[in-house]
């Protein structure tokens, strides 16, 4: 089990979950140049987390049933971010706070080492977002996220895929029918 979701287990076990917000499709849970320490817990739904630079999209990744989101940087250091994350469709979720999170991180020493472990998985996820990136053919991008990640093409609408993927919706329609 990874440590998110032993984590994630943690948290349910604990019965801390108490704010819970449903976001309408296309309804942001953050925008842009805002600073929200909240994290999410999906219950139902999906979102994406991106930004605009030179009015182009830029995904960063996804969230969809059991994920844990948040706009890491304006999370970890209260600050705005130009981050924004939105609801792909409509989206059920449980929320906390930085300090309802931080209280109950500190409230177990296991938490903190759990939490430790999301965060080098983060890391790790990351580094490997920037080699899949620097692949230069499509096929070779497409053919890592769907062997790293087969239940993101369940949940995720195609159209954001191609884009986090750095592809056309066209070239990633042909490569899943080939």
């Amino acid at each position: 089990m990874k440590a998110y979701q032993l984590l994630k287990h943690h948290i349910y076990t604990e019965g801390i979950l108490h704010k819970k917000k449903t976001f309408k499709r296309n309804e942001f849970l953050k925008i842009a140049d805002t600073t929200n320490t909240n994290i999410y817990f999906i219950v139902s739904g999906s979102v994406k987390v991106s930004f605009i630079k030179e009015e182009e999209e830029y995904i960063m990744y996804f969230g969809y049933k059991d994920s844990i989101i948040t706009a890491l940087d304006s999370f970890l250091i209260q600050q705005k971010s130009q981050l924004e994350i939105k609801a792909l469709k409509n989206t059920e979720t449980y929320f906390l706070s930085k300090d309802e999170f931080h209280t109950f991180l500190n409230s177990d020493a296991k938490y903190l080492k759990l939490w430790n472990n999301v965060l080098e998985e983060i890391v790790l996820y990351q580094f490997e977002r920037q080699q899949n990136l620097l692949l230069p053919s499509p096929e070779e991008r497409f053919n890592d996220a769907l062997h790293k990640n087969p239940e993101l093409f369940q949940e995720i609408p195609h159209k954001y895929i191609a884009a986090y993927l750095r592809m056309s919706p066209e070239t990633l329609s042909r490569l899943k029918k080939s």
